[in-house]
């Protein structure tokens, strides 16, 4: 091996003699560089290199198992081609879309080194070569500027740290001048979900020379706090803790803030609304939000919607279901006919299913057009098994479509409504602000709408709390179940379900029933008993899949008992092929055969069915298994529960994360066949009653708890819950 290449392991320098792959979404490339007088085989993100480039990789050399030695490139910056030569090279390689072997001779031939800065800033003079027009030649110098663009950010950005296929995100949402754009203001960065932190803007901000007092970071600093307590559920913040939080973010005094939420408000960009005593401030999209929300449903009772139910015909249901009413579940019937917005809410065994399914069985005997939806696929899979109606995810049935600046666009609005009757939503715990908002939208102000779901539940992961807000709120029609039928009496999963809620010390001592509590006195003894049940016992016991029906449910993400640690660990006791082929994320390794769930929305995602159907469209907490792992393209694919099967790219690698552990936030809106919950050190924040009670409840068949006693007494003790700024009770007593 020459010189060139050993004396750095890490940088290498040379021309692109041939791109042998490229995966056109996210960039990843195989390419031939000749480095001195040898050719180096380079991978990875490399958008638009192009044969005849000259470039310099940074990386490290890696040893393939199929592939052998190969240059694996981290970053890389493109130098433009100087000579004739290497220009024609690039040009007839066809890195630009319309220039091909003869047309880049003749633009050579006529311009030759120059032939480039012709095509970026003069291209009405290629129009002078016979075969390209002006419309050709404008074609041309926006596709090599699209290249160079993207060229530009990553040159911009690659100091801190920002990967190629990030950059190209950055490209695509700000366009040809996006260098320039960063440049001048760094803060547009925050306004987009690109991954970016703001403690990064601000180095950036720092070394672009941009003041510490500049409006411009003020405000993105304000931005920037109302967003992150977004995933703590608030709509909204008061006034009087905001500011005090910008000032010590921002290092800035409490009147210069002040003066700039003002502004923000006069400009829109803020919404404001009184409260008593006290001012909160909110983003423009959730304020509305909830604010439609609240005028939608009052214009909906306005509308009109009673309809008389006779005894005899509840009465006729009962005969044709084989079931008896308990008088709640009749009133809920007659609440579903006399409303045009009713709740049916309660905890496990409660009988809700019973009352939803005499509710479908009136309204189909009166020929009413019915609609049910969840908001997950899980859910919804689960409650067309209980009513045996198809259900569809709330996503689904709204025809959601990503659109430009991550966000989403439903396609079914004011002006294309659903067609149905009545349109019965489960799971209503999970809906957040937007999401409600968007189905409020999507219905026609006669339809009837019917929110099922356990108001003891865990509130939703994004910002809202869409059932509680409504169900405390006294403004809207609610019938809350609470009898517990004697076949679910008889489960200690329900049982002591009921008994956390309600305060009350749940039976440990039980060891004949579904529900189980194994102490341990260490985070590693609690760590070892899980791996135990989950690979050995359990199966041995019940016969339960490690894999796909047992869910280890944490408090937290974070410390030895946390879904992290435990990730890891269960993987490599479950997994019989961890430690094979797999892509890397961050220090996490995938193999065929994981267990892992999607994390954010994702509308551009493509999957296909077995049966041929296409779509888009991947959602927060659907559940699937990687089937197979590309090394060498750097990608993999997934099918998730409702056998869609979906490629990942290197590019949205950091959307999934292993499942075999998973926090019970992130349970919320499914159930499993068996829950595992390890329970020792739980942070203080989360030992509270509603998270140890959702936990409980997505047990179907057994629930194990392991570790402290204590602290599981204590979380039963702690009824207080996370407090959420919202606005919509406020606009419904309006």
């Amino acid at each position: 091996m020459n010189n060139s290449m050993a004396t750095d392991e890490h940088r290498i320098k040379g021309t692109v003699q041939k791109v042998t792959y490229r995966n056109e979404n996210n960039g990843y490339t195989v390419a031939v560089i000749r480095v001195g007088r040898e050719n180096v085989t380079a991978v990875g993100v490399m958008p638009f290199l192009s044969e005849g480039e000259s470039a310099e990789f940074e990386g490290e050399y890696v040893m393939h198992q199929v592939y052998g030695k190969q240059f694996s490139v981290k970053s890389f910056e493109r130098k433009t081609p100087q000579t004739a030569s290497a220009i024609l090279k690039y040009l007839s390689s066809g890195a630009i879309k319309g220039v091909g072997p003869s047309t880049a001779i003749k633009i050579v031939e006529k311009f030759g080194a120059d032939s480039l800065n012709i095509i970026e800033n003069h291209y009405t003079e290629l129009a002078t070569i016979q075969g390209i027009s002006v419309n050709k030649a404008a074609a041309i110098s926006a596709e090599f500027k699209r290249q160079f663009g993207i060229k530009d950010i990553t040159i911009l950005l690659s100091p801190y740290g920002i990967s190629p296929e990030r950059c190209v995100k950055i490209y695509k949402t700000f366009g040809d001048e996006c260098a320039k754009a960063v440049r001048d203001n760094p803060y547009i960065l925050c306004k987009y979900d690109l991954d970016i932190s703001f403690e990064l803007v601000e180095r950036m901000a720092y070394d672009f020379g941009i003041s510490a007092d500049a409006e411009q970071r003020l405000v993105a600093g304000i931005e920037y706090i109302l967003k992150s307590n977004l995933s703590n559920g608030h709509t909204c913040l008061p006034k009087s803790k905001l500011i005090p939080v910008a000032c010590k973010l921002l290092e800035s005094d409490y009147h210069r803030i002040e003066s700039i939420c003002d502004k923000m408000v006069q400009s829109l960009s803020l919404s404001s609304k009184t409260v008593g005593d006290e001012v909160f401030l909110a983003l423009p999209d959730y304020y509305f939000a909830e604010e439609y929300i609240a005028a939608r449903i009052k214009a909906g009772a306005k509308s009109g919607g009673n309809v008389a139910v006779d005894e005899l015909e509840i009465d006729y249901v009962e005969n044709k279901l084989g079931i008896k009413f308990e008088q709640k579940q009749r009133d809920a019937i007659r609440m579903a006919f006399e409303n045009n917005f009713m709740i049916l809410t309660g905890g496990p065994g409660t009988g809700k299913t019973t009352a939803l399914n005499g509710i479908i069985e009136l309204f189909s005997r009166r020929d009413a057009e019915i609609t049910l939806a969840a908001p997950t696929g899980r859910a919804a899979k689960r409650i067309t098994e209980l009513t045996g109606y198809e259900a569809k995810t709330i996503h689904r049935l709204l025809e959601a479509e990503w659109v430009e600046d991550d966000k989403t666009r439903f396609t079914r609005n004011e002006r294309n409504p659903l067609t149905c009757d009545v349109l019965i939503v489960d799971e209503a715990s999970m809906l957040d602000a937007l999401l409600f908002e968007a189905i409020m939208r999507s219905v026609r102000l006669s339809c009837k709408i019917i929110l099922v779901g356990d108001a003891d539940q865990l509130p939703s992961i994004s910002a809202g709390n869409v059932l509680g807000d409504l169900v405390n709120s006294g403004k809207v029609p609610c019938i809350a179940l609470k009898k517990i039928f004697r076949q679910s009496s008889e489960s200690l999963i329900v049982s002591n379900a009921h008994a956390i809620i309600g305060g009350e010390t749940p039976d440990l001592s039980n060891t004949a029933g579904d529900f189980f509590f194994l102490t341990r006195d260490s985070a590693r003894s609690v760590t070892d008993t899980v791996l135990e049940l989950c690979s050995k016992r359990l199966k041995d016991a019940y016969g339960y899949d490690g894999i796909r029906d047992i869910q280890v449910l944490c408090p937290s993400r974070k410390y030895e008992t946390g879904s992290l640690n435990n990730n890891n660990l269960l993987q490599q006791f479950l997994n019989e092929n961890a430690g094979g082929v797999h892509l890397s994320y961050k220090g996490i390794y995938y193999y065929r055969g994981d267990k892992v769930m999607q994390i954010k929305n994702n509308y551009d995602l493509q999957w296909e069915k077995p049966n041929g159907e296409i779509g888009f469209g991947v959602f927060n907490g659907d559940v699937g298994y990687i089937t197979e792992v590309n090394a060498a393209a750097g990608s993999l694919s997934v099918v998730y529960d409702d056998d869609r099967k979906v490629l990942y790219t290197a590019e949205n690698l950091s959307e999934i994360e292993l499942a075999y552990a998973i926090t019970i936030h992130k349970s919320q809106g499914s159930e499993f066949d068996c829950v595992v919950m390890p329970i020792f050190g739980v942070p203080a924040p989360l030992a509270y009653r509603n998270l140890l009670y959702t936990a409980v409840t997505r047990a179907k068949k057994l629930f194990v708890a392991v570790g402290d006693k204590q602290t599981f007494f204590r979380m039963c003790q702690n009824d207080k819950k996370t407090l959420r700024y919202t606005l919509l009770r406020e606009f419904l007593d309006e």
